[in-house]
């Protein structure tokens, strides 16, 4: 098999630890190298900036990959042997600190709550945020928006019937529906430019910390997994329900700062796209999923909680920042 070395406009990272290090120094050698790489004993704080760099990375070759770094690493023994280690660990972290549970309506419902004294990112924004703190933000979710609804388009071909069609309607969407000027994540990179930002892919990759790759990471954990393709459908729910309330107080924070309009229609655009979204996953994913496959609706609710958990430390991360004057960003 011929190697071939992509031309993604990612660069390697700069590393965090020696997790990172190693996996960073494999990836410029061929991928036909023999290479040794840390075991789990090693992985001692699995939602640390090196563990958590170091799966992002491993994750990263099933996407667009990075300069230089030849395409074979996707499929090298050794690195997957590694990224199941660093999986097994983040994913034990996170059930560690998720209650089970088993009633996936119940679980929806309580998503459509609006708390009345809420907490997160978009809340303070809304109400006394600045434009700085705004710019954070964006740097923040360009990890995601910049590869919006890929990580879930993997659940597709484990859906059946009814949940598959309407998932990919969704997904559909995502995707600007057949258009390519309006794929979420070309919006999400006008955005970028029009806040002054830098739009290219992974370009804050050095500068966020663990708890925003944790949230990227847990959805790539998810999707690369058929067995966790209840999670994968759980934690796309509770994606859209709670997108469309927070980018409408994000729409109201934005108007306020009088901020340009390209940022202003991201979250517009999601504002309405994802109030439909919510019903179509509430009724036609998770319904036929859980009546096709009643086993799997455990898993949807971890889904759920588990998208919860993570996005949650982040957004205290960030809250409690601004409210100190602190930039959340690694410097």
């Amino acid at each position: 098999m011929t190697s071939t070395m992509p031309r993604t406009g990612a660069r390697l990272p700069a590393q965090r630890g020696p997790l990172s290090s190693a996996v960073c120094a494999a990836l410029l050698l061929d991928s036909n190298a023999q290479v040794s790489l840390p075991g789990s004993a090693e992985i001692i704080e699995p939602y640390s900036e090196d563990a958590q760099l170091a799966l992002y990375t491993c994750y990263e070759l099933h996407y667009r990959g990075f300069d230089g770094v030849d395409a074979d690493w996707e499929w090298h023994p050794e690195l997957l042997r590694l990224r199941r280690d660093l999986e097994r660990a983040f994913l034990s972290y996170v059930r560690d600190h998720v209650e089970p549970g088993n009633d996936a309506v119940a679980e929806m419902d309580g998503l459509c709550v609006e708390p009345v004294d809420g907490s997160g990112p978009s809340f303070y924004l809304k109400k006394s945020g600045t434009w700085d703190q705004m710019r954070e933000y964006f740097t923040h979710r360009s990890l995601y928006h910049l590869k919006e609804a890929d990580p879930h388009a993997w659940a597709i071909p484990r859906l059946t019937g009814q949940a598959k069609a309407s998932f990919v309607a969704v997904e559909f969407d995502e995707f600007g529906g057949g258009r390519g000027e309006r794929v979420h994540q070309q919006l999400f990179a006008n955005l970028l430019d029009a806040a002054g930002l830098d739009s290219t892919y992974l370009g804050y990759l050095d500068v966020v910390p663990a708890e925003t790759l944790a949230t990227v990471n847990l959805m790539s954990l998810f999707g690369l997994h058929r067995s966790l393709r209840g999670a994968t459908v759980g934690h796309f729910t509770a994606t859209e329900i709670t997108s469309s309330p927070g980018s409408r107080r994000l729409v109201q924070a934005l108007q306020r700062m009088d901020a340009p309009n390209a940022c202003i229609e991201f979250y517009a655009e999601h504002v309405e796209a994802d109030a439909v979204h919510e019903q179509v996953m509430r009724h036609d994913v998770v319904g036929d999923l859980i009546a096709r496959e009643p086993e799997l609706e455990p898993d949807v609710v971890f889904g759920i909680r588990a998208a919860d958990f993570v996005e949650g430390k982040l957004g205290t991360l960030l809250v409690d920042g601004w409210r100190n004057g602190l930039s959340s960003l690694r410097r």
